[in-house]
């Protein structure tokens, strides 16, 4: 016989929607069957009851043993030795059906007690173990909904120990009913020729010895075909048994095995969390929002699917896509007082969802995976290991090692000649071997046991007074687009150039150098790599405005400025190469942990675009910057010019005034040197006094003159 497509019992503490959408066509199958043979009964049964009807009853069973081929069972409709062995059953019957009279007795024990006991016990047992198992199914989602909606402000062990054991005893239940449940619908595809077979056997079986006509309706050839067809029922016997027998055995393991796994939250102990995945499957419950301030959570199974998160409702034959998650982002968040909630924010920002898994296992795992899918490692011929890879990096990179110092160390006397640079573009790379690097140890970058901050803290605290008055007060509103609002001028209104992104806050750390881009780059690794090993997945987002004057970050929900960086103070910014979508920035303050009133804090930030752009607009915006400094001073130097200018004419006005002045004089006293004679008309030249001591001054100067 040829074999036979069986349901999978390993596969029934899963519970994936595949294997309900399997289930769905074994109780299809089931329920085809059910029709199928109760249409035989009856027809048998017709045979059994009605003597003078014998002949019309038999010719039906003749019938519908001929339209078996045209039936459509699922899992049987290709069984083409089945489908001959009726048709040719169906051909002697249909022979004998004018000769057969009444077999009650013989019939009775031999053609209606098999098919009798089929579909009295064997289909209402499927039937009972369906109605069961569907109980089990509601019982186990119930629990499950219960535990999900337990509190993780207010925990209540004894509440909390009473769903547990709830869940685990509807989750074994469940496992365990269907299981069963799936063995009997595997043995029905067994019994189901056993139920059509041995009564037909046994029929012509009766025949045969009830008229004893054998030799004249019962050849030696259809004697050998009845031999075959009772040799196959046994053989389907024997291989159902041995087959039973394995289930069994399965189930019996599977159990044994099975049992930690009831619990929701089982032991991290025992089941330490894969951080190297980039395939995972699994139930989740998705939040859905139903108006302003309600929402619904579903309970649907979510498998990634390369670069996609893909949804699939139970019954549902294909899944659907829920979000492309290729450089997207995920976070762990606090959502309406469940436990192990994640948020995932698609590359653009436009999409996002929050999703609870069951356990604190499968809450790290997806993080994880999603994390390592937005990274498009899975594209790599082995992704796991390539994971694994980046994973041990991230966990080796908190603390520079002595074999990187001392790597760099033979580097160090041949690239000092070289000049540092005081800033650097966008296009700088975080994991090339430039040879800057080779100039720069790891204690000139950033000083030995510096904190890292993670979250973002107002600066105008008490303990840092020096950043607060170089930041500017926060907490004030801003209108992200330099519009004044109300008497009061915003600060950045004049300005030319007013660009916003939409920003992360990875962390920031002091360094001890601000004039190479490889600090900002050390800065990005120790920042990732220790937020890899403590497991800080909450990034703060803000809105990034970028001006002439200042870099500014916004509270996007109540546009309050948290921080405000002047834009003089930034002296160096730079990307990743691999990740476009890091960047950070140094910013000189005064006060800090060093000893000098100068120090130098880098930031680190992710981005919802490209972090070229970012630094682009920083660029653009430190040269019209300079620009403007430049007109300012050029300005400056001509207003200076012309007040210099000014104050030559002033000069060169009085003294030319001055040698009018000396000309008047010089005549004055070359008329008083002449003597004192009356005019032809008998008038004379009176010299006033005044002049009189002018004229005396004169010669007197005069005679000096010629002394000298």
């Amino acid at each position: 016989m040829p074999g036979i497509d069986k349901l999978p019992i390993e596969e029934t503490l899963e519970d994936s929607p595949q294997t309900r959408s399997l289930l769905g066509v074994f109780e299809e199958d089931a329920t085809a069957i059910s029709n199928y043979m109760n249409q035989l009964y009856q027809a048998m049964h017709r045979i059994y009851d009605a003597q003078n009807e014998l002949s019309a009853a038999t010719h039906l069973t003749s019938k519908l043993l001929k339209e078996y081929e045209k039936q459509r069972f699922p899992l049987g409709g290709d069984d083409e030795v089945m489908s001959s062995t009726l048709q040719q059953f169906s051909k002697v019957i249909d022979e004998l059906s004018s000769c057969h009279a009444v077999l009650s007795t013989q019939l009775a024990d031999a053609m209606m007690f098999p098919i009798t006991q089929f579909k009295e016990r064997d289909l209402k047992e499927i039937l009972t173990l369906k109605e069961v198992f569907q109980i089990a199914s509601n019982d186990h989602d119930a629990a499950i909904n219960r535990y999900s909606r337990l509190s993780k402000k207010r925990e209540n062990d004894k509440v909390k120990y009473e769903v547990t054991e709830d869940v685990y005893t509807s989750r074994k239940k469940q496992h365990q009913t269907m299981m069963h449940y799936f063995c009997a619908l595997n043995t029905l595809q067994y019994k189901k020729k056993i139920a059509l077979l041995e009564p037909l056997l046994g029929y012509m079986q009766a025949q045969i010895s009830f008229f004893k006509m054998g030799s004249e309706n019962l050849n030696e050839q259809l004697e050998e075909f009845l031999t075959n067809i009772g040799t196959s029922v046994q053989n389907v016997r024997r291989e159902m048994d041995n087959d039973v027998e394995t289930m069994q055995q399965t189930i019996e393991d599977l159990e044994v095995a099975s049992d930690p796994l009831y619990v929701p939250d089982p032991d991290p102990t025992k089941f330490p969390v894969n951080r190297n995945l980039t395939r995972k499957a699994g139930y989740l419950n998705a939040r859905n929002k139903t108006g302003l301030v309600s929402s619904t959570w579903d309970r649907q199974f979510y498998f990634t699917q390369g670069g996609n998160l893909m949804s699939q409702a139970r019954g549902d034959v294909a899944g659907g896509l829920a979000m492309d998650i290729d450089n997207c982002s995920v976070m762990a968040v606090d959502c309406e007082d469940r436990r192990y909630c994640f948020q995932i924010t698609s590359f653009d920002g436009k999409k996002s969802s929050i999703l609870q898994a069951e356990s604190k296992k499968d809450h790290e795992e997806w993080i994880c995976t999603i994390n390592n899918i937005s990274k498009q490692i899975y594209l790599s011929e082995n992704p796991e290991e390539i994971a694994a890879r980046v994973n041990q990096s991230a966990l080796e990179a908190v603390t520079p090692s002595p074999s990187f110092q001392q790597r760099h160390e033979s580097l160090r006397p041949a690239a000092q000649s070289r000049p540092p640079t005081a800033r650097t573009s966008s296009s700088g790379s975080l994991g090339s071997e430039s040879t800057n690097l080779a100039a720069l140890s790891l204690d000139s970058l950033v000083a030995p046991d510096t904190p890292i901050q993670f979250d973002i803290i107002s600066p105008v605290c008490e303990d840092q007074p020096g950043q607060a008055k170089a930041f500017g007060q926060g907490g004030r509103r801003t209108n992200p687009f330099g519009e004044c609002g109300g008497g009061t001028k915003s600060e950045t209104e004049d300005s030319i150039l007013h660009q916003l992104f939409i920003v992360r806050f990875l962390g920031s750390m002091e360094v001890k150098s601000d004039d190479n881009p490889d600090v900002v780059y050390e800065t990005m690794r120790q920042i990732l790599a220790a937020r890899a090993i403590h497991n800080i997945f909450r990034m703060t987002e803000s809105h990034l405005l970028v001006s002439c004057d200042c870099l500014k970050l916004i509270d996007p929900q109540t546009q309050v400025t948290r921080l405000t960086f002047p834009l003089p103070s930034v002296v160096l910014y730079a990307t990743h190469q691999e990740n476009k979508r890091l960047f950070g920035f140094v910013l000189r303050t005064s006060g800090g942990r060093s000893e000098s009133n100068l120090s130098s804090v880098c930031y680190i930030f992710e981005s919802n675009n490209e972090g070229e752009k970012i630094c682009d607009s920083v660029g653009l915006a430190k040269q019209i910057a300079l620009h403007a400094e430049l007109d300012r001073r050029a300005s400056e130097k001509q207003k200076e010019i012309e007040r210099v200018k000014e104050k030559q004419q002033k000069e060169l006005s009085k003294q030319k005034q001055i040698e009018k002045d000396l000309e008047e004089q010089s005549r004055l006293i070359a008329a008083s040197s002449r003597p004192n004679q009356a005019s032809s008309e008998g008038q004379f030249v009176v010299l006033s006094s005044s002049q009189s001591e002018e004229s005396d001054l004169g010669e007197e100067g005069k005679k000096r003159e010629s002394e000298a």
